[in-house]
């Protein structure tokens, strides 16, 4: 028996292991016995507040455990909508959201609302893992636009402009996921004009929002003319320490959310209740906790700073948002992919390669700070003696 080509088809020539190889090869030895200091996925080392834990057993064992309503559940999508409103500006009502099982949902279902089979669908190089595979899920031909280190990995609204011809949509993600940049203004600008005159739908993974450390968050759809053909994808993982709660949502123009609560009917069939009642509880802690979440990654942005500077072998993309470094061993010259996996195999320290992330990070690795402070700041001490080492 064959399986259909969509499944069979979902990582393409160039996507080798997706990423996954040093993260696996890591676990492989840890299982066997080996201490290994893990900086690779973007998991919290703190797990959910117990408030929210608590909020959620209550909800549970209160009987919220039935079939949930499929938008989600009224206060819950009055409470992203009015949060998005007051980050934004743009008016937002319980119509234009749409609560899904985590934003990897949110992102398949978005690219399936506006990707018909064999549009060409936009995304930044470098990007998150799932992207390349998730466009062809939807049956879409993954279009990558490089970015560039040269550029700190801002997108060039003319590199955009060269494959936006006959494309559906553009996906970005700021703050970005692997490099920790966030977009500025004239960015956001650039990438909208090119949406506007190709007529592009606009889907922005906007997950990492609350992980501010230097400029602004600006949410594309607060844009002239943007609202009404932009998705924004947001979730409760990183804002809230809730990853595994898979729990998030999509802001859309309301014929959209009509159509995609279409699709959840058929898919999902929505969210746990008692999961989306402590999503509710936590929203309603508001910033707070929100920057509570966000403080360790704050710290640790600064601890690497620290620790990178007065040395040339291994540099740093600047840190803006999110909870990664993108650093730059090309001066060891070894590709990313021999760094992680020589670092790994030589000081018990797991990173990711910057080639998982696309071409454009060639020569990189992405570190995650998802360690203990003390923990991080000599994981990172030893892998820069180590570049250096290998320079030598």
């Amino acid at each position: 028996m064959k399986q259909s080509n969509r499944i069979s088809t979902l990582l393409g020539d160039g996507d080798g292991d997706a990423g996954w190889g040093t993260f696996l090869k890591a676990r492989r030895m840890i299982a066997a016995g080996t201490d290994v200091i893990e900086l690779t996925i973007g998991e919290h080392d703190i797990r959910t507040h117990p408030d929210i834990l608590t909020f959620m057993h209550e909800a549970a064992i209160g009987g919220h455990t039935g079939y949930a309503s499929v938008p989600g559940i009224q206060p819950l999508r009055e409470a992203v909508a009015t949060r998005v409103q007051a980050q934004t500006g743009v008016p937002t009502t319980t119509d234009n959201v749409l609560i899904t099982p985590g934003g990897q949902s949110a992102l398949f279902s978005s690219h399936l609302a506006v990707c018909d089979d064999g549009d060409t669908a936009l995304y930044i190089d470098p990007y998150y893992a799932t992207y390349p595979a998730t466009l062809r899920a939807v049956g879409a031909i993954p279009q990558p636009i490089p970015a560039h280190a040269v550029d700190n990995f801002q997108p060039r609204a003319s590199e955009i402009a060269k494959h936006a011809s006959g494309a559906k949509s553009m996906l970005i993600n700021s703050p970005n996921n692997p490099t920790g940049v966030v977009y500025s203004r004239a960015t956001l600008e650039g990438i909208a004009q090119v949406c506007i005159e190709n007529d592009l739908w606009l889907i922005s993974d906007e997950v990492y929002d609350t992980q501010i450390w230097q400029g602004e968050h600006i949410s594309p759809r607060s844009l002239p003319d943007m609202a009404e053909r932009t998705l924004v994808v947001g979730s409760m993982s990183k804002s809230y320490a809730m990853t595994g709660s898979r729990i998030g949502w999509i802001i859309a123009p309301e014929a959209v959310i009509e159509s995609l609560i279409n699709l959840a009917t058929h898919t999902t069939y929505g969210v746990a209740g008692y999961i989306q009642d402590a999503a509710l509880f936590a929203l309603e802690q508001g910033a707070p906790m929100e920057r509570d979440i966000a403080a360790p990654f704050a710290r640790r942005r600064e601890i690497a700073m620290q620790v990178l500077a007065g040395q040339n072998v291994v540099k740093h993309v600047p840190c803006m948002g999110a909870m990664y470094l993108m650093l730059d061993i090309r001066a060891t010259g070894l590709s990313g992919e021999d760094f992680a996996d020589a670092l790994l195999e030589s000081e018990h320290i797991a990173t990711m390669p910057g080639e998982s992330f696309g071409r454009s990070a060639a020569g990189h690795i992405r570190v995650a700070m998802t360690v203990d402070d003390a923990a991080f700041k000599a994981a990172l001490t030893r892998l820069v003696e180590f570049a250096k080492g290998v320079a030598e």
